[in-house]
């Protein structure tokens, strides 16, 4: 982004956001039509990511005004806070993803959403790539610049496997500010819980024409939100393990 001083990067970020929406507008519609598929047919959506990417995964679980028909597949060694090298070592390793996979049962009434900002490490493409082998199509939130530009570590990309891209459109490397010289502000947390929101918003639009009652989680901080949410951990926490 081009911008002369930190005074304008909030402007430069809403005009980044506004050309993710534009860019991906079709795959957009595409995806929440594919999401309200898996709630008519009592589907789950798997969501993953490794290293920072789980920041969007936990966006995606047991959050309020979120699907509670979300089943995240995640590792704890994944996650930096409990070890940031070890963490990034871990998504290289081959055969993880099939090791959770193996621990779940994905069909056709399912679809898995993997956030990765490079695309490129055996975790997220393998995961990619045995989803679609149960027969669930994948959604993939990455920068398609990155991944272009990375070197592959796997049998492929995530975008060659995934079903449908959401291209973030964010620079390789991440760090987009100033656009020479040192670089800070990462942008791939931002923007990928935007589009996440732009999903949630075209959904409910979707649900709401069809007749159709998303599973949707209630703040539990509000008046009758804790009784709300029992329905749906009784529905979901047998087959969200993470629920319990």
């Amino acid at each position: 982004m081009e911008v002369e001083d930190a005074g304008q990067f909030g402007e430069a970020l809403r005009a980044h956001l506004a050309r993710v929406e534009s860019a991906n507008a079709d795959t957009l519609e595409q995806v929440a039509d594919l999401l309200l598929d898996v709630v008519r047919a009592d589907g789950l959506v798997y969501t993953a990511g490794s290293g920072h990417s789980l920041a969007l995964v936990l966006e995606t679980f047991y959050r309020a005004g979120g699907l509670a028909c979300v089943h995240p597949l995640v590792h704890p060694g994944l996650l930096p806070l409990h070890g940031a090298r070890a963490s990034t070592l871990l998504e290289r390793v081959e055969g993880l993803a099939t090791t959770l996979l193996a621990q779940v049962d994905v069909g056709d009434q399912d679809v898995g959403v993997i956030f990765s900002n490079s695309g490129i490490n055996p975790f997220p493409v393998e995961l990619a790539q045995g989803l679609r082998d149960a027969g669930a199509p994948v959604v993939a939130l990455v920068s398609v610049a990155h991944m272009r530009a990375a070197p592959q570590r796997a049998s492929a990309k995530l975008g060659d496997v995934a079903t449908s891209v959401i291209d973030t459109l964010v620079p390789p490397g991440d760090a987009a500010y100033p656009a020479d010289g040192t670089h800070t502000a990462a942008l791939s947390s931002l923007v990928s819980v935007f589009c996440w929101d732009l999903l949630l918003a075209r959904l409910a639009d979707r649900a709401q024409a069809a007749g159709v009652r998303l599973p949707l989680w209630t703040s539990a901080n509000v008046e009758g939100g804790q009784a709300r949410n029992a329905e749906l951990f009784a529905r979901y926490r047998t087959r969200v393990p993470g629920l319990s």
